[in-house]
């Protein structure tokens, strides 16, 4: 499984129990480096302090009320909003899909080798949940129509299929609806989850990147710093080796062999899900350098190891925030989201008190939102209050605005919204075979994640357990 692949389980496969729960994994702070991991974890490492780049304070002052996620994929549905139709004419094929307990990157391994089309031939519009069941559109890019056949896979179905002029790319959609069932809760308590939905939906929800975003180490974004700084031998030794975050013990044997320059038989025993991994150790043992063995992992995974550190950024940005109070309010020297889209506008440091209250009016409206940091040389510029706190969240994730151009950023940078809003939403109760839950339904804008919606109800989620 590649480090992109991980975002989407927190836990390597074979760590997670048959339903896909992660509850009965005993969480503690590590001594190595303070952060919240399974109690067996280990690492060679010196004890040193990393950054913790998960979601921090919830926005929510009455306590969690507890319970679990994701004890079965079925309690997990995901289904994608799209902005577009296929028009039925085109060189790509548009497939709808359902997959049921399966990452991303076994799907597009599935979809690449029933097509024989290598990855870059297929689109998405985003990664979705692995222990879920989740329905979304792939394209595949077929110029020519042939034979194909039908895909059989156990847990993924092609539910339809329709021609397209252009590749499905990633943002390529509204949102997502979620159908979340709670377990482990009392379904009487349905009544307090309706109130805290109830604010949620009049205040709105802290924007964080989910914790799935840095991997099942929390280190994704490490990575990303070392890949920003061009220092790969220091990117693969925290990816391949002993010494960089905690490691599930069964993994020991084969980071040692990398620590002592023993590639070929780290690659031989290397899980064979672990792409990225087994890639740069196949590089490393034919000779290559570690720019080179970097060089040989996918675009896509490395796009993703910068981010994850972007996100990183972000999250430490809307930390303060929301400690601060004002995740949901425009202040002086903000750049403001128009709601509902990508638009934005800078609001002036020094912008007049009756300016300023119009601003305000807006953003108790919803119209607007303060909007944090992606970095990127094309990210509009804060000033004032706000751009400070964004030059702290730079400096924590021990980056500058410099690391974030090309080549070793893809894209331009944006701004995100540091508050959302939830449409559409409902709760109910009730009883089944596997016994008492809360289900609660909702829509959310693209690229929001849902566990953090549930973390306002339910309290701090680590590894879609509850703690």
């Amino acid at each position: 499984m590649t480090t992109e692949a991980r975002e989407e389980t927190g836990f390597p496969e074979g760590e997670i129990a048959a339903t896909g729960s992660t509850n009965s994994t005993e969480f503690l702070p590590h001594p190595s480096c303070g952060l919240l991991v399974p109690s067996n974890w280990i690492t060679n490492a010196p004890p040193h302090e990393r950054l913790d780049p998960r979601p921090g304070p919830r926005a929510s002052t009455e306590p969690g009320i507890g319970g679990r996620l994701k004890d079965r994929p079925s309690d997990f549905i995901v289904e994608e909003i799209p902005s577009y139709d296929p028009s039925g004419e085109g060189e790509h094929i548009y497939l709808g899909i359902q997959k049921t307990n399966m990452p991303h990157t076994e799907m597009l391994g599935v979809i690449c080798r029933h097509f024989n089309v290598e990855e870059f031939a297929v689109g998405f519009a985003g990664m979705k949940d692995r222990v879920a069941v989740t329905h979304q559109t792939v394209s595949v890019h077929l110029p020519v129509d042939r034979p194909v056949g039908e895909l059989k896979h156990d847990r993924l179905v092609v539910m339809w299929a329709k021609r397209h002029t252009n590749k499905l790319r990633r943002g390529h959609l509204r949102g997502n609806r979620f159908v979340i069932r709670m377990r482990g809760i009392d379904p009487m308590q349905v009544r307090t989850v309706k109130l805290r939905l109830e604010m949620l939906a009049k205040h709105g929800i802290p924007d964080y990147f989910g914790e799935q975003r840095f991997g099942y180490r929390l280190n994704n974004h490490i990575v990303g710093r070392y890949f920003a700084h061009a220092q790969w031998q220091q990117l693969l030794d925290e990816m391949l080796g002993s010494r960089g975050a905690p490691f599930p013990p069964h993994q020991l044997e084969v980071r040692e062999l990398y620590d002592r320059g023993e590639f070929q038989a780290a690659y031989d025993i290397w899980g064979r899900n672990d792409q990225a991994e087994r890639i740069a150790l196949r590089a490393l043992g034919r000779g290559r350098d570690a720019a080179g063995a970097v060089r040989a992992i996918p675009g896509h995974t490395r796009s993703f190891w910068m981010s994850a550190l972007q996100g990183a950024v972000y999250n430490h940005a809307l930390s303060q925030r929301v400690r601060d109070g004002t995740f949901g309010a425009v202040l002086r020297g903000d750049v403001a989201m128009l709601g509902g889209s990508s638009s934005v506008f800078p609001i002036a440091h020094d912008a007049p008190a009756d300016e300023l209250a119009v601003l305000e009016s807006r953003c108790a409206a919803h119209d607007i939102s303060a909007a944090g940091p992606i970095p990127g040389p094309g990210m509009l510029a804060s000033s004032g209050l706000p751009r400070e706190i964004e030059l702290c969240a730079l400096a924590a994730c021990g980056v500058e605005d410099a690391q974030f151009v090309p080549p070793a950023l893809d894209g331009a940078g944006a701004r995100r919204p540091y508050r959302i809003m939830m449409r559409d939403w409902s709760v109910d109760a009730g009883v089944d075979e596997h016994g008492g839950y809360i289900r609660v339904m909702f829509d959310l804008q693209k690229g929001a994640f849902a566990t953090v919606l549930c973390r306002e109800i339910m309290g701090k989620i680590v590894g879609d357990g509850v703690v």
